[in-house]
This record gives C-alpha cells, structure tokens and sequence, in this order.
C-alpha cells in the first residue's frame, strides 16, 4: 500500500522513516508493507499534504460517570461538591445504565481514533470488583481498543494491608488491570502509597493515581515519588492532575521534578476537569487548575494530556477525545508552537505512561494508522478536519 502526499509529525515519524522534513513533518509517499517496517519516499513537500499519526491514546477517563450530567440536579462547584453530587447520582448505576452510559462513552473513543483507553472505575466499599468493572470488561472483549482498568478509591481505605491486598489479587485477575488511588489529604496516606505499590510489585501491576487535585498545598506526589524510589518499583506509573504543582517554583519545583525522572512518573494533566473545578472564587477565576506542563516537558518529565470527566458532575461537557484534550491544553496552558512536540502526549507518551509498547508511523500497523485532511499540525489539533483510519 502507498500513501501519496502524506506529512508526518516528526516527533511521531520513529526512527529512519525518510521523507523530506518541512515543517516539523516529514514529507512524501508513505509505503506500508506488512510484516516490515514503513517508510516514506522522498519527494517535494507539498501543500496538499495529508498528516498520518498513529492512534491516539486516552489515558484517563471515566467511563462508569459519563453521561450522567442530564439527570443530576444543577450543580457547579469545586471538587468535593463534584464527589458529592456524583455520588447521589449512584443509585442509578444499575447494570442496564452503565451498559448504556459507558458504550457510549466507549464508542466517542473509538470514533475519535483511539486505539487505546485507560478507564478509572469507583471501586465501592467491598474487596469484589464492581459492576461497571465487568460491564467495560465485557465491551472490551468485543474491540479491537486496548482498555486498561484502574480501581479508584480513596488512599486511606488502601491503608488496610489486607482490604489492600484483597482489591489487588481482584484487580490482578482481570485483562488490563491498574491498581492507585486517589490522594490527597487523607490520613494514613503514607502507609496506603506504601502498600500499593509493594501490591503493585507482587502482583506486576500497572499504578495510577488521582494525585494533589487541588490548588492547595499538599504532599501526595512528592510522597509517592519517594515511595516509588524506596520500595524500588520498577513499572510504569501515571499520576494525574497534580495541580497544585502550580504553588511551586523555583528550587522547591526542580526538587521533586528531580524525583519524578528518577522514580519514572509520568505525569497526567487533565484541561477540562481540572479548568472547571480548581481556582473557583464568587467571581471569573483567577488561578488555572491545571499542573506545570511546560516546565514538566523541558526537564524531560512525560507528559501525557486526556479527557478525564465528560458529561458529569465534574465536568459538564467535554469529549472522549485525546485531540480535543490537547487543544484545550493549549489554550490553557501556553503550550505554544512548534506544536509537533506536544502530540506525544496524546500517542507515545500516553501508551508508556499506560505500561504499552511505544508506537510510531514507522512501526505501525496500517490498522494502527490515522489519516487527516489537515495540512499542519495546528489545523489537526484544532479539530478543523477528522481524523480517520486509512483502511
């Protein structure tokens, strides 16, 4: 198969493509032969050019909540009000609800172009998985999407070493299971850090966690940092949100940026949550809730962007959409041009944060592949044309 007039960002093209670089993308006719690697023929850049990305990756979303916003009171408000509202909202949850609220969740991933997905799914008070645990299992079995589930519960019921132990002998019998928490300023959350990445460890788990979602100061990602390096865990480990990263400067900042290379945290920033809920006052906002990218990306740290909530108590609109993501990121967060360096945050840095092999146009499968009619890298991330797949 050969691809005429095809761009490719370079920091997605992978090792040895070819083409002609222009622009931050590699140009020319892109030959895909199965079972060897792609690459591109050399020609003219052209100005017709179509771009061709792997598939996108959302790393942090919520199934079990999207599409829920209809049905819950008015709401508004910053995050405990969010949990508050979300939870009156569980009597709903019914096995026939979540089939429909997260398929069709499900298929806006999909249809955006997501070859991969990481859903946290609220564990409940008991050691046994809930029931949107099965639910997104079994929509999984039936895709060709790789879906990862994350037990999401606060840090302090992880502190129990056996209800600890229980979730994750669960969490480890299931395809794409992730074990974390959510931390912030909950008692024992020390020890409850502690004990789920040694349960990480003996189980061979993926860790992900809800950290610091606030710009308050708290301690939450500088103590799993350090527990990370102590107990010598060696897997993959996203932590999402990190707002208050946004009170640090200076040495304080370069500090624990220090430690997350050391540990191999990869850090997760969520625009449309983390815009919504941090920074409320009576009047327009004045602070942005969203964590320190720009400084996270130059000290070498990954940074991974995605949808988090969409149609819920904690946001009320937003999209299954890693692109939309990282358009909003760059309002929100300055992440100005050259803009091919921020697009592994939605592909390569995503699938390593996720524990999955890293993926580029040159190692990509042509199923694996998304064709757009966008010209530049700024017209793909502004959505002005769809991206889709190139079978």
């Amino acid at each position: 198969m050969i691809l005429e007039k095809i761009a490719v960002p370079l920091s997605l093209a992978g090792d040895n493509l070819g083409g002609t670089l222009h622009n931050q993308c590699l140009h020319g006719d892109l030959q895909i032969v199965p079972d060897a690697p792609n690459r591109l023929i050399s020609c003219e850049p052209s100005p017709q050019a179509r771009l061709v990305i792997p598939q996108l990756t959302e790393a942090h979303c919520h199934l079990d909540k999207c599409h829920s916003i209809n049905r819950l009171d008015p709401i508004g408000g910053d995050l405990p009000q969010a949990i508050e509202a979300q939870a009156k909202d569980h009597k709903n949850w019914t096995e026939t609800d979540l089939q429909n609220r997260i398929g069709k969740g499900f298929r806006e991933a999909v249809a955006s172009g997501c070859g991969a997905t990481r859903s946290h799914i609220d564990w409940g008070e008991g050691t046994q998985p809930p029931i949107a645990w099965h639910v997104l299992g079994d929509l999984a079995k039936d895709s060709d999407m790789i879906v990862q589930r994350s037990a999401l519960m606060g840090i302090d019921k992880l502190a129990d070493s056996v209800f600890c132990a229980q979730v994750a002998t669960q969490v480890s019998r299931s395809q794409g299971g992730v074990l974390g928490g959510f931390v912030l300023a909950h008692k024992d959350r020390a020890k409850g850090i502690d004990d789920v990445i040694k349960q990480a460890i003996h189980h061979s788990l993926p860790l992900d966690f809800h950290v610091d979602e606030t710009l308050h100061d708290t301690d939450g990602l500088g103590l799993i940092a350090d527990a990370i390096l102590r107990l010598k865990y060696e897997g993959p480990v996203l932590c999402g949100h990190a707002c208050n990263l946004m009170n640090l400067s200076g040495d304080p900042l370069a500090r624990l940026i220090d430690k997350l290379l050391k540990a191999g945290i990869s850090i997760c920033a969520l625009p449309t949550t983390n815009l919504y809920l941090q920074g409320r006052t009576d009047g327009t906002p004045d602070r942005r809730g969203i964590t320190r990218l720009r400084e996270l990306e130059k000290a070498g740290v990954p940074i991974v962007l995605a949808s988090d909530n969409v149609a819920d108590a904690f946001c009320p609109t937003g999209q299954h959409d890693p692109m939309a993501a990282l358009h909003l990121a760059v309002l929100g967060a300055h992440l100005d041009p050259p803009f091919d360096r921020w697009l592994p945050a939605i592909t390569s840095n995503a699938r390593h944060a996720m524990g999955l092999t890293e993926m580029s146009v040159r190692t990509a499968t042509a199923s694996d592949l998304l064709i757009s009619n966008a010209t530049s890298i700024a017209d793909l991330i502004s959505g002005r044309e769809a991206l889709t797949s190139i079978l």
